[in-house]
């Protein structure tokens, strides 16, 4: 075994199989929860010491919901889990041939390894791009999203020229799908019903929202009738939406946008980047076994390839068949469902010595919300839209928020809102400073 740590991970040693999880993510956590009492030991590593609940992190953006309300603390989601132990640390190595975790705080050794380390905002290896704006991935960005916009409209109310308070209130989306959609809908509203309570110093025409998407329709992986009732209900709520259009560069106040009728430049300070995610890779891993997107290749029972023992469930895998030759889409559905999936078939696998069945998504729909009142869903037998739509979102989101008091939290200010526009946490408790 490699001689990098010397320190070895403290957990109580039984004679129960061992499995290792990395990641405490929708394929994780719902993995964890199907072996929940059953004979193994579960070590669960995550650098952070919550699971956050990602669908909703665009309101914790926009002031909406604070952010421990889609957030649950790991050790007391599993309180009762008796044979799961947690440990807060960073994974830095695999050893594949000794079975060894590498951690910053020490190593582990595992009979089973679970890689379930999720996403991270893709920006295509722009270093400017990724410099300059905040991707909408994690609580980290969300609460930094809400302290940039906050910050950059207490600049603008300071008499600073035209041109600067200009650009101060120009936000900028990238990415079409729902996460971009979401945030735009969500601003754009914000201007519409408080930025002339909050902040009567500026006039609410200087303060634009601008909605880039490379492909020529907005939420591509839902259906026509979804995109354009989106595109409608944007374009009412006056966010400028460019198609077939593709950020180039961004120095920290000009967008530069390739678009078909040539380039073309928007003058902003706030860019916030939703076009895309890659895999959260660990060192160790054969390089052999990453396709497009930072994701590793798996089989239909989420085992990594020549390795017996180690599998990979949620955004981090890619399990390319026929029927999907570009692998499941890197949604809370999919990881959810791998996650269960693969718990049953390991348990099997330790017991029987064998795996019972192959993962099969079940798709069970797409869903977007635009504004406080409208959203569009994409069923496997109906389509829905407008304020019907709104309610089904609203109602599914909140029975999969983990834990009940996160669910009273969100339901009552959901409710709060639905009767007023106002928003309650517009603080800014954290300076958010760029590292230039």
């Amino acid at each position: 075994m490699s001689n990098r740590y010397n320190k070895h991970l403290c957990v109580p040693e039984n004679e129960y199989p061992k499995i290792v999880v990395i990641g405490a993510g929708f394929a994780g956590i719902n993995f964890i929860k199907k072996l929940k009492d059953k004979p193994v030991q579960i070590i669960l590593i995550d650098q952070h010491n919550f699971h956050q609940f990602q669908p909703l992190l665009y309101q914790v953006a926009i002031s909406g919901l604070e952010p421990d309300s889609v957030v649950s603390p790991i050790r007391k989601l599993f309180k009762s889990c008796i044979n799961m132990i947690y440990r807060m640390a960073k994974v830095e190595y695999i050893d594949t041939k000794n079975n060894c975790v590498q951690t910053d705080i020490g190593y582990i050794k595992y009979d089973y390894l679970v890689i379930a380390t999720g996403s991270s905002t893709n920006y295509y290896g722009s270093k400017n791009i990724e410099k300059y704006s905040i991707g909408l991935k994690s609580i980290h960005d969300a609460i930094n999203i809400r302290s940039w916009m906050l910050q950059n409209l207490e600049k603008a109310v300071e008499g600073c020229n035209f041109e600067e308070k200009e650009s101060l209130t120009k936000f900028v989306i990238v990415g079409g799908g729902p996460a971009g959609v979401e945030m735009a809908g969500a601003l754009a509203e914000f201007k519409k019903y408080l930025l002339g309570n909050d902040y009567p110093e500026i006039e609410g025409k200087s303060m634009k929202i601008f909605l880039i998407q490379s492909a020529d329709r907005i939420l591509p992986a839902m259906s026509k009738r979804a995109s354009n009732h989106a595109l409608k209900v944007l374009k009412k709520l006056k966010v400028e939406v460019l198609l077939n259009s593709k950020v180039k560069d961004y120095d920290g106040n000009t967008i530069l946008i390739s678009t078909e009728s040539g380039e073309q430049s928007i003058i902003a300070k706030n860019l916030i980047w939703a076009a895309g995610v890659k895999g959260n890779t660990i060192e160790g891993i054969d390089k052999n076994a990453l396709v497009q997107g930072h994701r590793i290749k798996v089989n239909t029972y989420n085992q990594i390839e020549k390795l017996e023992n180690v599998f990979a469930i949620g955004d981090i895998a890619t399990m390319i068949t026929p029927k999907n030759p570009k692998g499941h889409p890197m949604v809370a559905q999919a990881a959810i469902q791998q996650g269960k999936t693969l718990a049953y078939n390991l348990l099997s696998k330790i017991e029987n010595g064998n795996f019972k069945e192959p993962f099969k998504y079940i798709d069970k729909g797409s869903m977007a919300t635009i504004g406080k009142k409208d959203a569009v869903a994409d069923l496997k037998t109906v389509y829905l839209n407008g304020r019907i739509g709104w309610l089904l979102w609203s109602f599914i989101h909140l029975i999969s928020i983990t834990g009940f008091k996160n669910k009273f939290k969100v339901g009552l200010n959901w409710m709060f809102k639905y009767l007023s526009y106002e928003k309650a946490n517009q603080l800014i408790i954290r300076k958010y400073t760029r590292n230039l």
